[in-house]
């Protein structure tokens, strides 16, 4: 075995995956995780739990799977992360966890995501549940949204005793987890829907359905419901558009659509009664992970697909795991490639897309070089579907609908960073709702935080 290379992990053939939406990565072996743990050297200082934005305690969990002890290793990550084996596949572990790895200075890092997918999983099939809280508290929270920060800040305070419900404005829970990422880099069944049922098994419950703003208002379950204190992890679900003339034409898609029709609404399943339209040649405009999943969504139902993307590759905001994966399944990436137009035929279909070609400036305010316009580059891509996976922002139906809640310029919630507390009294907010689309991991640590904040509040009103 060397001990500077990562033991490999099994995936889908690229070939056969783009045709299926089953599960690309297949995770470790019991033999395989335990020979990827040796490589783990227990550092004291432990810089890989600084970099991990729900705190778990790496080093720990890693010697409990050396030593065979996965269950022991599961409780272990559990005290830290409501969602370990989503986590385990959709964090960005490269630039946080295995960035800071000691290891990974003379050779490849561990694989703490792969290692924590394994251990997630595995208490999943053998049932493994989190230890509930051993004393009831007297209070009631609401939670706004059952995303990861939703998710995770329900989870918490219920391990702590409260009495906490989640309104969830869609018909099933999990946010982003089961509308935004495909089942392919995120299994609904088997992953998303069992890790929330561990969350009800602490005694959180969830009412879909319920849009807040709409059905009741946030003043409302504070004043008339009985709730004493309120989180707000509603997410950033409103698209953005590049506002080019032919945008409004026929078969042109927000990412965040055309992901929810075929990862909630099953629409790529031959018998579902959700439309989705399936392009012949498709570009994806955008070059982060959404991006990547909605490309290699319409690869998988048919269409040759193109990532157009105004910046080089070295910028691409996406995994480098993701675009790895988008490349070995074939999609096309149009670099330095910036569209200006929409072309739409004399029914109001897309037809093609009329592009400049982009070269590097100097850094712009993101440290990011700016891309700059070539003159006389335009050319036409022949089309027939464009999705645009531009970024989101949240929708401003509930700071419009509560008193006192302040919003910035981007109609993101403002909070006290240290504490989620937003400018309204006994109200705090965490995730998308408040940073804009971030990663699934960030919004997790916000909901820490808060469940921390707000314990921290509530006990003082005992005292």
């Amino acid at each position: 075995m060397d001990v500077l290379k990562k033991v490999p992990i099994s995936e889908q053939d690229a070939k056969i995956r783009a045709t299926n939406f089953e599960e690309v990565c297949l995770g470790y072996t019991l033999e395989e995780a335990m020979m990827e743990a040796e490589r783990c050297i227990n550092c004291k200082n432990a810089p890989c739990r600084n970099g991990c934005p729900v705190s778990i305690d790496i080093p720990a969990f890693i010697q409990k799977v050396k030593a065979g002890e996965v269950e022991a290793a599961y409780h272990i990550i559990n005290e830290s992360s409501a969602l370990p084996s989503v986590c385990g596949r959709v964090c960005p572990q490269e630039t946080q966890c295995e960035e800071r790895c000691i290891r990974g200075i003379k050779g490849e890092p561990v694989s703490i995501g792969k290692l924590e997918r394994f251990v997630a999983d595995w208490a999943l099939e053998h049932g493994i549940k989190p230890e509930k809280a051993k004393n009831k508290i007297d209070k009631k929270v609401a939670v706004i949204g059952c995303g990861p920060a939703g998710i995770t800040c329900a989870g918490d305070l219920a391990k702590l005793g409260y009495d906490v419900t989640i309104f969830e404005a869609l018909h099933e829970p999990g946010g982003v987890l089961v509308y935004g990422i495909p089942e392919f880099r995120l299994p609904k069944e088997k992953v998303v829907r069992k890790e929330i049922d561990n969350v009800l098994s602490l005694g959180v419950k969830i009412e879909t359905d319920v849009v807040i703003g709409k059905a009741t208002t946030i003043d409302e379950l504070l004043e008339e419901e009985g709730f004493d204190a309120v989180f707000i992890g509603s997410g950033a679900g409103l698209p953005k558009f590049m506002g080019i003339p032919g945008e409004q034409s026929n078969g042109v898609f927000s990412a965040n659509e055309y992901l929810t029709r075929s990862n909630l609404m099953k629409a790529f399943k031959e018998d579902s009664t959700t439309p989705i339209m399936r392009g012949k040649k498709v570009a994806v405009v955008g070059g982060g992970n959404v991006a990547m999943d909605a490309a290699r969504t319409a690869l998988r139902l048919g269409a040759e697909t193109h990532i157009v993307y105004r910046r080089s590759e070295e910028e691409l905001p996406a995994r480098v795991e993701e675009v790895h994966h988008a490349k070995e399944e074939g999609i096309i990436f149009d670099l330095l490639t910036n569209p200006i137009e929409i072309q739409a035929d004399e029914n109001g279909w897309v037809k093609g897309m009329k592009c400049i070609k982009m070269e590097l400036g100097e850094p712009d305010a993101s440290g990011r070089r700016k891309p700059v316009e070539i003159e006389g580059s335009e050319f036409v891509m022949d089309l027939d579907m464009v999705i645009m996976s531009l970024g989101t922002s949240p929708n401003p139906l509930i700071s419009s609908t509560t008193k006192g809640l302040e919003t910035n310029r981007y109609k993101c919630i403002v909070v006290e960073e240290e504490t989620g507390k937003t400018t309204k009294d006994r109200v705090y907010a965490g995730g998308d709702a408040v940073t804009g689309a971030a990663t699934v991991i960030l919004a997790m640590g916000a909901g820490k935080t808060a469940a921390k904040a707000m314990h921290e509040y509530l006990s003082s009103l005992e005292s």
